[in-house]
């Protein structure tokens, strides 16, 4: 049975926080949705009608996605405390390369962000971690694209003490889900290697809030 988008969590989640910041939504067109295989809602392409409150039209086009997560996963080797990041590549259609990034998801309706980040490791990793093995950096989420966007992200990072053996064995690994076009291969660099073959602005500003948070002054002064 699908969803209907109306009835669906990250709908109503977007359009609430509209009215709840003053718009006056006439109208809201869906253009293109695409569901699991639950036939829930995971983002849609919607035409909006919708005045601010000072009377102006809002730019129509909304990609709804909804609450996000992304993950660094640090490996620290255990003889010689160096840092390791753990990073997924994949094609993505920003321009059909394979790009690399951190470990991340959609919460779709739940509301565990935690939880949800736990899960998205293990998926795309084959690591499992508890949620209490998480740290979140962000109280509140921060949108990439606010013009064309909904897409909400929180930020969290776990670190692994490994030996050098145990690191090597989750380099180039095949992880994904096949029902979701997802193709994935693990990739393991050190810090600053990995730091430079990210490309997406959430990943690199995710390195960054984890070197600071972590107080690691040395690597953040290499990026």
């Amino acid at each position: 049975m699908q969803e209907n988008l109306t009835d669906s969590h990250k709908y109503n989640l977007w359009k609430n926080k509209l009215t709840t910041n003053g718009l006056d939504v006439h109208r809201v067109d869906e253009l293109y949705s695409r569901r699991n295989g639950k036939g829930e809602i995971l983002f849609s392409l919607l035409y909006t009608d919708a005045t601010t409150p000072e009377g102006d039209k809002i730019p129509p086009i909304c990609f709804l996605k909804g609450e996000v997560v992304s993950v660094l996963v640090c490996f620290i080797e255990k003889e010689t405390r160096q840092k390791y990041l753990l990073l997924v590549k994949q094609r993505r259609i920003c321009d059909g390369s394979h790009t690399y990034e951190h470990p991340a998801g959609m919460l779709d309706s739940e509301s565990d962000a935690a939880a949800v980040a736990a899960r998205e490791v293990w998926e795309e990793t084959g690591i499992e971690v508890r949620k209490e093995d998480l740290t979140r950096l962000n109280s509140d989420p921060c949108y990439p694209s606010t013009g064309t966007s909904d897409e909400a992200m929180y930020f969290f990072y776990c670190e692994l003490e490994l030996t050098a053996e145990q690191i090597a064995t989750y380099h180039d690994q095949a992880q994904g889900v096949a029902s979701d076009f997802e193709r994935i291969t693990t990739h393991v660099a050190p810090f600053v290697e990995g730091h430079r073959l990210i490309n997406n602005s959430n990943g690199i500003l995710l390195n960054y809030l984890y070197l600071k948070d972590v107080g690691d002054w040395e690597l953040l002064k290499a990026l």
